[in-house]
């Protein structure tokens, strides 16, 4: 008899492995973004969730007089802005200039067809970089990068017309690869 693994328990919080897949409240993200900001944290919280359906800032924490101190951010700054996206808990920190976002990361987002494709390019993109966006990758006004792609993306890059014709878009459309394959 094999060994009792806990790591291959359902990641729902009552334990039922049978779930439909609809909405629930007690599901368990086992991994959840972290973001790195400067100082814009609740800014883009905002921000993000007003482009997102489902979407909600869940809380704020401030620095404390002892965490500034030992963080050198100001007294009763946003530290921290949770949230979720279309469900997915999210956190923003603002942790200074140290670090910043990178191309190696991005979040994507999965699109029922071309309008929500349209929708979030153009929301996601306003006051982003341009020059940083080929085959459905965009770079937000925060310098955050994101995928946009259509649901099928998957099924779609199986065809080298396809991928080829991807090669030459910014934002995907979605008939053009399919006649492409």
């Amino acid at each position: 008899m094999k060994e009792r693994d806990p790591y291959d328990e359902p990641t729902t919080g009552s334990g039922d492995p049978t779930h439909d897949g609809g909405p629930r409240s007690d599901l368990f993200h086992r991994i959840t973004p972290f973001l790195w900001f400067d100082t814009q944290a609740e800014e883009a919280a905002n921000y993000y969730v007003s482009i997102f359906p489902n979407s909600r800032v869940t809380g704020v924490t401030r620095y404390s007089e002892e965490v500034s101190k030992a963080s050198g951010r100001p007294v009763n700054s946003v530290m921290t802005a949770a949230f979720e996206l279309d469900g997915q808990p999210v956190t923003a920190l603002n942790g200074g200039p140290t670090f910043t976002f990178t191309e190696a990361v991005s979040l994507v987002v999965h699109c029922h067809d071309q309008a929500e494709i349209d929708h979030f390019w153009d929301k996601l993109s306003a006051g982003g970089d341009p020059k940083s966006q080929a085959c459905g990758w965009l770079k937000d006004k925060y310098g955050l990068s994101w995928q946009i792609v259509p649901a099928d993306i998957a099924e779609l890059v199986k065809s080298p017309g396809a991928v080829a014709a991807l090669m030459h878009m910014t934002k995907i459309d979605v008939a053009a690869m399919k006649a492409a394959r």
